[in-house]
């Protein structure tokens, strides 16, 4: 890791690009603060940053060619205990577009090299501040778009993943720790049946790694939101319900049947949950022409949806639309939802719940009421009606689950040598490739593209 340290010294804007209070210029690498004092005039007793001691805060200006630009409080933190591992010092000025600008030119102009985006958290990486799952941790915090979200990228930055990864990788070099002694010192250590003994070792290790890749299902809920479809005939409030979760008027809503005639998009929070909702054109044998499509694509969306919400109006009989509708969320993910109940009912929850398996809830869209239960039970059928609230490992990232399924295609092999009576010498090479595979996750022995690729997804200044 020694090796591939930092040394050029970089300086980008860390704020996003907009008039706000304040705006950050943070400057890191060995020449940070000899960087900073040329352009940096304290006010105080410290008139340069030279001597200051490190995480202390500093008030004065900064100049170019006798020029004041802004008054700035100046933060100063060495290295090795900073956020990148090298000597860092930050200007806080008033967040103007060209202040912060004007700012940033003047430092690279005094020396410091621009910086690449991710390039900060890239060097925290190689400096060996975080591993690369700890790294790509902080890009999903920045772009979290829920509670959900957020809880799970804080849980993997403070090191969730890295430990349970770690245990896992610790399990399996002792094996091949112990399994190469053994061919080494035969006569003090034996290898007699340890193939079964490694089987009930490996057992719980592959359960794990199974358990860490299904939890990415889940990952992918959490992060991206639950791909969510309201379906139903035309007219039962499809629509209303839309504008009632969303909190505005963004469906067209009439007592005309068949209105909305294509796929309309938008994401909402249900409670602490994030849902990317889309409201169909209503499900019914139809011989209008751009009806027929707004169906055909209605039918393609909710194919492709995790959550299906089935809305029936209970002020009319079910019919042939609405059995057919049933039979084909059958396997599917989906709520029933019967609308429509500030008005006198035809159809009440107990007669619904005999032709369907799925979860039933009574709401009206008109009067917005039975939103809660509805929240209640997708949280049920996504999360086992907890949020995020306990301290479970889940695997949020892509790059994490193809790795977890590789190491356990390796421990699959070696299970099935273990059966077909393979030497020793030759499951430790499954093994290690185990290893080798979960230490992708943490950054060990990857590709320096592969890093590359990694933070070039950052935005700059982080």
């Amino acid at each position: 890791m020694e090796a591939g340290k930092k040394t050029d010294t970089i300086a980008a804007i860390a704020t996003a690009m907009g008039s706000s209070g304040i705006g950050i210029v943070r400057i890191s690498g060995s020449e940070a603060i000899k960087v900073a004092d040329r352009v940096f005039e304290g006010k105080q007793k410290e008139k340069c940053l030279c001597h200051v001691k490190s995480h202390t805060i500093h008030y004065g200006v900064v100049k170019e060619n006798g020029v004041v630009l802004d008054e700035v409080l100046a933060l100063v933190m060495r290295g090795p205990s900073s956020y990148t591992g090298e000597d860092t010092v930050e200007f806080d000025c008033h967040g103007g577009i060209f202040v912060i600008k004007r700012i940033l030119e003047a430092v690279i102009r005094a020396g410091a090299e621009p910086a690449e985006p991710g390039e900060f958290t890239k060097r925290a990486f190689l400096n060996g501040r975080m591993d690369l799952s700890q790294a790509e941790a902080v890009m999903d915090l920045i772009h979290a778009k829920n509670e959900l979200a957020m809880r799970n990228s804080v849980r993997q930055l403070k090191g969730s993943v890295s430990s349970k990864v770690k245990k896992l990788r610790e399990a399996l070099l002792y094996q091949v720790a112990y399994m190469e002694s053994a061919l080494d010192d035969p006569e003090h250590i034996s290898l007699d049946k340890y193939g079964e003994k490694l089987r009930g070792i490996l057992k719980p290790v592959i359960k794990e790694i199974k358990d860490l890749i299904i939890s990415a299902d889940n990952g992918r809920i959490v992060s991206e939101g639950i791909r969510t479809v309201i379906v139903g005939k035309p007219n039962v409030g499809k629509s209303s319900l839309m504008n009632v979760l969303l909190g505005e008027e963004r469906a067209i809503v009439t007592e005309v049947a068949g209105t909305t005639r294509d796929v309309l998009e938008e994401q909402i929070r249900l409670g602490d949950m994030y849902l990317r909702l889309a409201d169909t054109a209503g499900i019914r044998d139809t011989e209008d022409v751009v009806e027929k499509i707004g169906v055909s694509r209605a039918r393609k969306a909710a194919e492709e949806a995790d959550l299906i919400l089935y809305v029936t109006d209970g002020a009319c009989e079910l019919d042939e639309n609405d059995k057919d509708i049933i039979k084909w969320i059958e396997g599917r993910q989906a709520v029933v939802l019967l609308n429509k109940s500030d008005l006198k009912s035809v159809v009440n929850k107990e007669d619904l719940e005999k032709f369907t398996d799925h979860p039933v809830a009574v709401i009206s869209a008109k009067e917005k009421s039975g939103i809660k239960e509805l929240e209640q039970i997708v949280r049920e059928l996504f999360f086992q009606g907890k949020v995020g609230e306990d301290d479970s490992v889940v695997i949020m990232n892509v790059r994490h689950k193809a790795a977890l399924e590789a190491a356990l295609g390796s421990l699959s092999m070696v299970m099935e040598g273990i059966d077909n009576g393979v030497p020793e010498d030759l499951l430790t090479i499954d093994l290690m490739d185990a290893y080798g595979r979960l230490g992708t996750i943490l950054g060990e022995s990857v590709e320096e593209d592969l890093i590359d690729e990694i933070f070039g997804k950052f935005c700059t200044g982080k």
